[in-house]
């Protein structure tokens, strides 16, 4: 027999449906099982709407275990395989210790988990509907993307060498022959390069501030260069993603990644008062997921969500294309973070490359407690002193694994990769649109 939904799911689902589907608010259901059954199954939104919507039949989710009909990052294989390098080149610079450590989670083995989204955005979109005059405006761009706005001789920018990045190699006639497209533009591919810098600079700054030590199984990096050179370094990457950024002379795509970076901080401002706020206020309390949620966004999804959107800014795509893939990345955002949740429970330190258990001993809640406190209220002194007591932090992992908090966390995870694959369902058929709907799954059932 199924399990109820918590108050906490069917709550979040109710109050903040900006973060999941459509509004439910004046949608009239018999049960808090029908609510959630609603919300899992809702079509996509935009965060202004605030009327109900039809809820249409779920799209079945691939078995596990089953075969791939693609594989995501194949799709994307001749993009992805020359961004680390292009990545580098972008933030080189001639002061060694700043050099070193920039590049030093790039370096590692990491998933390129963002760029490869964008790209099968890129790709996916190609296809889509396009604005009015879209050729012409991608032309140009192509033309001057790696060129300055202001004078070079007040610039100095004498670094990196373009000549030698593969965006900049691009063609410039984008429309190509009478049976040809080229997917993925140039300036779609520095994108893809931005994002990434942004996302390894709060990789950068999250590791001093969590006093992490390790990283993809190595050294952290404030751990091989130091706080200070570790902060400077993100510093620094983030000033180099701004100037390439202003390069790609759009102002919603400027305007869309210069959010994230001030969502970024506010994220992680959102979870430093999390872990000092009064837990045992039974208001707050009903309210924990939600907020959790929130800062979800804020620190997880607000990247992935922009950059989507941007991919189908710089495609040219019409405005219900832009919002379909936005409310995809949004929803896969969140559903990753859940799921990141999750293995911090169900997965070794091996397997995920950091300490298990690492939000507990950071003085962290995230879904899997917050669910697990409603079956066990003895959870919430323990949450209100951030886990801080000897035993704390083991006995709160024990309760969790007595408790259906894993397993509610996956369902609400599930919901968000739902509503993903309903937003992208109108794009027309393509290898990067089941790549998308690929990844989707492999996030619900990824292991590291």
């Amino acid at each position: 027999m199924a399990r109820a939904p918590s108050r906490f799911m069917v709550g979040s689902l109710l109050r903040f449906p900006h973060l999941v589907g459509p509004s439910l608010l004046g949608v009239r259901h018999n049960s808090p099982a029908a609510a959630a059954a609603a919300a899992a199954t809702a079509t996509t939104h935009s965060f202004e709407e605030d009327h109900p919507h039809n809820h249409p039949i779920p799209i079945p989710v691939q078995p596990l275990g089953a075969v791939p009909k693609v594989i995501p990052e194949n799709v994307v294989a001749p993009e992805l395989s020359h961004l680390k390098q292009q990545i580098q080149l972008l933030c080189s610079t001639n002061l060694p210790g700043l050099d070193i450590t920039s590049k030093y989670y790039l370096q590692a083995n990491g998933k390129l988990f963002r760029p490869m989204v964008v790209f099968l955005m890129s790709r996916a979109t190609a296809v889509a509907p396009k604005k009015e005059g879209w050729k012409t405006v991608s032309s140009a761009l192509e033309r001057t993307f790696n060129n300055p706005v202001a004078p070079p001789e007040i610039l100095k920018d004498f670094n990196p060498d373009f000549s030698t990045l593969s965006s900049k190699l691009m063609p410039v006639d984008i429309i190509g022959g009478p049976d040809q497209i080229i997917q993925v533009l140039g300036s779609q591919r520095r994108l893809a390069e931005i994002v990434e810098l942004i996302h390894t600079a709060t990789l950068l700054h999250d590791d001093v501030i969590d006093h992490a030590e390790t990283r993809r199984g190595k050294p952290s990096a404030n751990v091989f260069s130091g706080n200070k050179l570790a902060i400077l370094a993100g510093d620094y990457m983030l000033g180099r993603a701004s100037v390439y950024l202003a390069r790609l002379r759009d102002p919603e795509v400027i305007e869309l990644l210069a959010e994230v970076i001030a969502e970024l901080v506010k994220g992680e401002l959102f979870q430093l008062q999390n872990t000092s706020a009064d837990y045992q206020s039974p208001e707050y309390l009903e309210q924990s997921l939600n907020y959790y949620l929130e800062k979800t966004y804020l620190k997880s999804a607000s990247l992935i969500s922009k950059s989507c959107r941007a991919a189908a800014v710089l495609g040219g795509s019409t405005n219900e294309v832009r919002e379909a893939a936005y409310i995809y990345g949004k929803n896969l955002g969140l559903a990753f973070q859940l799921v990141d949740d999750i293995l911090d429970y169900t997965s070794s330190s091996e397997e995920i490359g950091k300490p298990a258990s690492a939000d507990l001993e950071l003085g962290l809640a995230t879904a899997p407690v917050f669910y697990a406190w409603e079956e066990y209220p003895e959870l919430g002194p323990m949450i209100a002193r951030q886990f801080s007591e000897p035993g704390d932090a083991i006995k709160a992992r024990a309760l969790v694994h007595q408790s259906q908090g894993i397993q509610k966390t996956r369902v609400l995870a599930q919901s968000f990769c739902d509503t993903a694959r309903q937003a992208i369902s109108t794009f027309p058929d393509s290898e990067a649109r089941a790549g998308l709907e690929e990844v989707l799954n492999k996030v619900l059932t990824r292991k590291r």
